[in-house]
């Protein structure tokens, strides 16, 4: 039975390259608490993979969460991002608010409007994703990070991932449309209301709540998109691919975020 006053559904939305593949274990784990679970695979990856072009951007994808709460008719749900999703659910909550009752960033944050993932990449990353794209996807497809990249932290700690874990990225992650990562995100400018917002920082991934507080004390423009009180932080002792590496855990703690605020 979950923790929660009653279920929620729960949308779960996988990072680049990844599909709802990659949350199989947290949603076992989610439906066993009494959830209505929906692991996302957005177009042009995982068993979309068929649909992988030119024009699948940022937008696309949008609209592929946006499409899946409205025909599903969700309703208090628990929208979930990892890593480049977190521009993803930004959007989304801009244009469904009334349909959510909390935006939960794994190891992300909030993108500002009119800003693409690539603007806010240091101009190495942002070079070497490119070169990336023309070298081995026709300029249009990112390839799939391999093991020894995963290993660098070039895109994340790979810490508490296991050689099985390596193995099942290596079989199923698929290359992700370049245009996702260069479209700039439009919002609507509205105040921001509805939907709680929360974050999980994979604190081996270099931010720790303990690091954070501390540049949000000294200002620190790292830390602007959490220094509003109404954030509700949290943190799990793993590198940044939280739903491999501690699957149970996280699921727990996406348990409690689904309960209301105390008090």
């Amino acid at each position: 039975m979950s923790r929660s006053d009653e279920p929620r559904p729960i949308v779960l939305v996988p990072g680049a390259c990844l599909g709802g593949w990659a949350w199989r274990e947290v949603a076992a784990t989610l439906r066993a608490l009494g959830h209505e679970v929906y692991p996302v695979t957005l177009t042009g990856l995982g068993e979309r993979v068929h649909l992988a072009s030119r024009d699948v951007d940022l937008e696309t994808h949008i609209a592929d969460v946006v499409n899946l709460l409205d025909y599903e008719d969700l309703s208090d749900a628990v929208l979930v991002g990892h890593s480049y999703a977190g521009v993803v659910i930004t959007a989304v909550a801009d244009q469904r608010p009334e349909r959510l009752r909390a935006l939960v960033y794994l190891d992300t944050g909030p993108l500002p409007g009119g800003m693409a993932i690539a603007d806010v990449q240091t101009p190495e990353q942002r070079e070497r994703q490119r070169r990336e794209a023309e070298q081995g996807g026709e300029g249009w497809l990112w390839p799939v990070p391999d093991r020894d990249t995963l290993v660098s932290g070039a895109y994340g700690s790979a810490s508490g991932l296991e050689p099985a874990d390596f193995e099942l990225i290596a079989a199923r992650a698929t290359p992700q449309p370049y245009a996702t990562f260069t479209t700039p995100l439009r919002l609507s400018g509205a105040a921001p209301a509805g939907p709680r917002r929360t974050a999980i920082f994979c604190a081996e991934s270099g931010m720790s709540l303990a690091l954070l507080r501390e540049l949000i004390a000294q200002h620190d423009p790292r830390a602007d998109a959490f220094a509003d009180p109404s954030w509700e932080l949290h943190e799990l002792p793993t590198g940044h691919w939280a739903m491999f590496s501690l699957p149970g855990p996280l699921a727990e703690l996406i348990d409690r975020i689904a309960a209301p605020p105390s008090g």
